[in-house]
């Protein structure tokens, strides 16, 4: 019986070296189809062979100068792109920066596609930020936040929401997808660049338009003004702006709206919290009940009128007292029975108007 072959284990195949004459060539040939890429004219690219150039260089460790080559080459376009953006005029502003974010985003698909064997590896085991947020980051450097940009992107986006507000048309997709655009190049980049420097905004606004208000129309009037207004607001959220500036809106607006002005609405002369009470207007009492329960600091809504409600029964209370130690007074009034019979109306009036 002959004696078993003996199992030998092969060391694995050094891949023979790219010379960096071939290391240049392939380069060239991926950053020539990235340009045509930004062109629009990736029809005629073989996407097949691009990524076998790119699988090659990363292979034979080249990683680094094809991750460098594509940051350059992509900050290269973006800085001719920003230059376009600046270019535009004030009504084809907002437009042309949507319509470059979103080729940027189709383009950067593309180019992720063609160099995701270096995304799996060479990214990864350098930590370095994978191809597409690479091109977002880039964008939000070098386009969005390029100063002359940043500045009108923000002005045009204020000004457009002022103009709403004072009741005028405005183009709400177009605002939406700016938005969503701020949002997808990072939370912090919609938190910083556009929501608090449009809360302030709106902030201003409302302490101006309420402070007007107030002095031109009754506390009825002005609530009614104050609801409308604070549901504006929310859908104002709901059609363009980011789910998470809700509470913080809100908040802005109740407080100029309703906070800052809850003493001087319920204490009105002949349309405050007691007149509506004596003249049963249950609308403005629901209305008014409803605005003031929405805030609590620094001062309860709901503490503001109870100390109203208190104080108007204890003074009519007093009052029916007051009117039975009269002297002057007439027998009516004197009389016992009426005198009981009024407390119990203002107890019942109290009682009925607390439940409502």
């Amino acid at each position: 019986m002959p004696p078993p072959k003996k199992f030998v284990i092969q060391p694995f195949k050094q891949h023979a070296p790219m010379d960096e004459e071939y290391v240049q060539k392939t380069w060239k040939t991926l950053r020539d189809a990235i340009y045509e890429i930004f062109a629009h004219n990736a029809s005629g690219l073989s996407f097949e062979e691009l990524y076998r150039n790119a699988y090659n260089m990363v292979l034979h460790k080249h990683g680094d100068k094809l991750y460098d080559g594509l940051t350059a080459t992509v900050r290269e376009h973006l800085q001719r792109m920003a230059e376009q953006v600046e270019a535009a005029n004030d009504q084809e502003f907002l437009e042309t920066l949507n319509r470059k974010w979103s080729d940027h985003k189709l383009s950067m698909i593309m180019i992720r596609d063609i160099l995701m064997y270096m995304d799996r590896t060479y990214v990864a085991q350098n930590k370095k930020v994978p191809v597409y947020e690479l091109g977002l980051s880039l964008f939000r450097d070098d386009v969005v936040r390029a100063l002359r940009i940043k500045e009108r992107l923000l002005g045009q986006l204020l000004e457009l929401v002022r103009k709403e507000r004072d009741g005028e048309m405005i183009n709400r997709r177009l605002i939406k997808m700016i938005v969503s655009m701020l949002v997808d190049l990072g939370k912090d980049v919609y938190a910083q660049d556009f929501e608090r420097p449009f809360l302030e905004a709106t902030a201003a606004f409302y302490k101006h338009e309420s402070g007007e208000a107030i002095a031109q129309n009754s506390a009825s009037d002005y609530m009614k003004r104050a609801e409308r207004r604070l549901a504006e607001e929310d859908e104002r959220v709901h059609q363009y702006l980011d789910s998470t500036s809700e509470p913080r809106l809100r908040e802005v607006a109740e407080r100029e709206l309703i906070a800052r002005h809850m003493k001087t609405l319920a204490e009105m002369e002949q349309s405050g919290l007691v007149a509506m009470l004596d003249d049963d207007r249950r609308d403005d009492l629901t209305r008014t009940y409803a605005l003031f329960k929405r805030v609590t600091t620094p001062t309860s809504g709901l503490h503001v009128i109870r100390d109203i409600l208190s104080m108007h029964v204890r003074e009519q209370g007093k009052s029916i007292v007051d009117s039975v130690g009269d002297e002057n007074a007439g027998d009516a009034q004197r009389d016992p029975i009426s005198f009981v019979d009024d407390l119990l109306k203002l107890k019942e009036s109290s009682t009925m108007r607390s439940y409502r």
